[in-house]
């Protein structure tokens, strides 16, 4: 999703605490993984894997010129001959340590695996992320959680984009201290879709 559609999905949702809480967790996810120089494993549930947030999270490393964004997709069943940027199972998690984050993706409660891999991922100093439905397991393994449940007015699909460009938007600026075009544009883009002033 582009700028110019992100800064329109925020104005739609303003009034609502998604662009700040997607923004909270977008500064959770930067702080942990850019001092530590990456270390990024996205993770879903066997039902669901978040293909759509590793493709986001990808762009807005190369667009912000933040590498430590760029994932590296974990996944539950891994075919032999798989590139290798797909072929990466449960056991990259268990065998996460300090200075790695984990993105849990779990729009419903994960199978007991997965959630064995996480605890010993966090047990040995890896930090968890989650972007959940609100499982209070899911939960108690977050060091920082973002909950979209089924009544709210946004689906995860929606929050997973607020977060993801979230997470590019305060990038590293060129040397000189100037911003990129792309940090230029959502400026823009944020200016152009803000309602005009009142008039009395």
């Amino acid at each position: 999703m582009d700028a110019v559609r992100v800064a329109l999905l925020r104005d739609v949702l303003a009034g609502t605490r998604w662009p700040q809480d997607a923004r909270r967790f977008a500064l959770a996810l930067r702080t942990s993984v850019v001092p530590h120089g990456g270390g990024l494993l996205l993770a879903g549930t066997e039902a669901y894997e978040p293909w759509h947030l590793a493709a986001h999270l990808s762009d807005e490393s190369a667009w912000s010129g933040l590498p430590e964004l760029a994932p590296t997709l974990v996944r539950h069943r891994v075919a032999a001959g798989d590139p290798a940027h797909l072929a990466v199972g449960l056991g990259r998690i268990a065998a996460a340590r300090r200075g790695e984050t984990v993105l849990l993706v779990a729009p419903e409660r994960p199978g007991e695996g997965l959630l064995e891999r996480v605890h010993d991922a966090r047990r040995a100093g890896a930090r968890v992320l989650t972007l959940d439905g609100g499982d209070p397991e899911v939960g108690g393994l977050a060091h920082e959680s973002l909950v979209v449940g089924g009544d709210d007015e946004v689906d995860l699909d929606i929050v997973q984009h607020l977060v993801s460009a979230a997470a590019g938007e305060n990038g590293r600026p060129p040397a000189g201290g100037r911003h990129t075009f792309r940090d230029r544009l959502a400026r823009l883009a944020d200016r152009l879709t803000q309602p005009p002033p009142a008039r009395w």
